[in-house]
C-alpha cells in the first residue's frame, strides 16, 4: 500500500510534487452521463489557489485543469478521468539549504527515515501544493452528491483564538479567511497582522456542514462513516483533530443532556453531528477539524542536518501565514470525496 490511493468504489489516486512541472489525479469509479468541464473544477480551485490572499504565499499559481481522459461531450463516461494541473511558478532555488537540513514541524525528517530520499524542492509530496489535486478531484465527487441533493459547506471558525460568534453563510467568501462572521474576520485580520510582524504563524479550527445526506451511509464497526470522515480530513497534512457533533463536549454531558431525542419527522437535537453508531441518519453532519500553524516560519529555529549535527534554520521561500483559509476548500473535498464512495457502496448493496 503506498497510501497515495483513496477510496473504495470512488478511488482517487493524486501524484506530483510541489516543485515538479505538474501535479493531478486519476478519479476510478466515477457513473457516466454527469456533466462536468474544466470550469467546474476550476471554480473549486479558485478557492484554494495561491497567491491571491494579501496573507498568503506569494506564489501565483493560475491552477488551470486539463481533463486528459473519462469525459466526452461534457459528460462522464464511467472510465478513469485524468485530471492535471502545470505548475508554473516554482523558485526552487529558495530551498537549496534545505537539502541538508530538516525544518522543525515539517515532514523532512518523517519523508527521510522513510525512503532515505526526499525532494526538498518546497517540500516535494509532503507540500500542502499536493491538495490542489484532492481540491480538483472533490468537485468530481460533487456531482455525484449532486445527484442526492447533498450540499458541502465549510468555513473558517477560529483563526489564531479569534472564533467566529455568528455564523452567516452569505458572508463566508466575502472576506479573506472564508469566515462567517465579518467581525471576526476584522480581528482575524489584525491578529495576522500582529503574527506577520512577529515572523511567526497561525491556526485554527474549520467547520464543516453537510445537508441532505440521506441516512444508512456508513458500514457497521470498522469502517464507520464518522471514522472515515475523520481519516479523511486528517489525511490533509496540517490537520491535527477532528471531531463530530459534540465532540469531546459530549465527554463532559450526562446521558439525558448528550442524547438526541427522537421526534416525528426526526430529532430534537444534534449532539451526535448527524451520525449514529457510524451511520448517517439523515441530520446535519457537523465536523470540526483543527489546524496547526505552518511550521516553515522566518524565525530562527533549533533543527539537524542529514548527519545528525545541531543546526539553526531560517525558513526562507514563500509561505502562508496559516494554512486557513486555502485549507477550507480542501477538507471540503476530502468529505466529499469520503461521502461519494459511502453513497456508491450504499447504492450496491441496495
Amino acid at each position: 500500500m503506498a497510501g497515495n490511493t483513496f477510496g473504495r468504489l470512488f478511488r482517487v489516486t493524486t501524484w506530483g510534487e510541489s516543485h515538479g512541472p505538474a501535479l493531478g489525479a486519476v478519479i476510478d469509479g466515477c457513473p457516466p452521463r454527469l456533466s462536468l468541464s474544466a470550469a467546474d473544477i476550476e471554480a473549486e480551485l479558485a478557492r484554494r489557489r495561491p497567491g491571491v490572499q494579501a496573507h498568503a504565499t506569494s506564489r501565483r499559481e493560475p491552477d488551470k485543469v486539463e481533463i486528459l481522459s473519462g469525459v466526452f461531450d461534457g459528460q462522464t463516461t464511467g472510465t478513469p478521468i485524468s485530471l492535471i494541473i502545470y505548475n508554473r511558478d516554482v523558485r526552487s532555488q529558495d530551498y537549496d539549504e534545505l537539502r541538508l537540513v530538516f525544518r522543525p514541524g515539517h515532514g523532512d525528517f518523517t519523508y527521510q527515515a522513510k525512503y532515505g530520499i526526499r525532494d526538498h524542492r518546497g517540500g516535494g509530496r509532503a507540500s500542502a501544493r499536493e491538495t490542489a489535486a484532492r481540491v480538483a478531484a472533490g468537485a468530481v465527487a460533487q456531482k455525484v452528491l449532486d445527484q442526492e441533493g447533498v450540499q458541502v459547506l465549510a468555513y473558517t471558525l477560529e483563526l489564531g483564538g479569534v472564533r467566529a460568534q455568528k455564523i452567516d453563510e452569505s458572508a463566508i467568501w466575502d472576506n479573506p479567511f472564508a469566515c462567517p462572521d465579518p467581525e471576526a474576520a476584522a480581528a482575524m485580520e489584525a491578529r495576522v497582522q500582529e503574527v506577520r510582524a512577529l515572523k511567526d504563524s497561525l491556526g485554527g479550527v474549520v467547520q464543516v456542514r453537510v445537508r441532505g445526506c440521506p441516512p444508512g451511509l456508513g458500514e457497521p464497526v470498522f469502517d464507520k462513516l464518522d471514522a472515515a470522515l475523520a481519516a479523511a480530513v486528517m489525511s490533509v497534512g496540517a490537520v491535527k483533530g477532528v471531531s463530530i457533533g459534540a465532540g469531546f463536549n459530549a465527554a463532559r454531558r450526562l446521558g439525558s443532556e448528550n442524547n438526541d431525542p427522537l421526534i416525528p419527522g426526526g430529532f430534537a437535537s444534534n449532539h451526535a453531528g448527524g451520525i449514529l453508531a457510524g451511520i448517517s441518519n439523515g441530520d446535519e453532519i457537523i465536523l470540526n477539524a483543527a489546524v496547526k500553524p505552518i511550521p516553515s516560519i522566518a524565525r530562527e529555529q533549533q533543527t539537524i542536518d542529514l548527519k545528525g549535527q545541531p543546526r539553526t534554520l531560517t525558513v526562507k521561500g514563500r509561505h502562508d501565514i496559516s494554512a486557513i483559509p486555502r485549507i477550507v476548500p480542501v477538507i471540503m473535498a476530502m468529505v466529499r470525496l469520503t461521502l461519494a464512495d459511502f453513497l456508491l457502496r450504499q447504492r450496491a448493496i441496495q
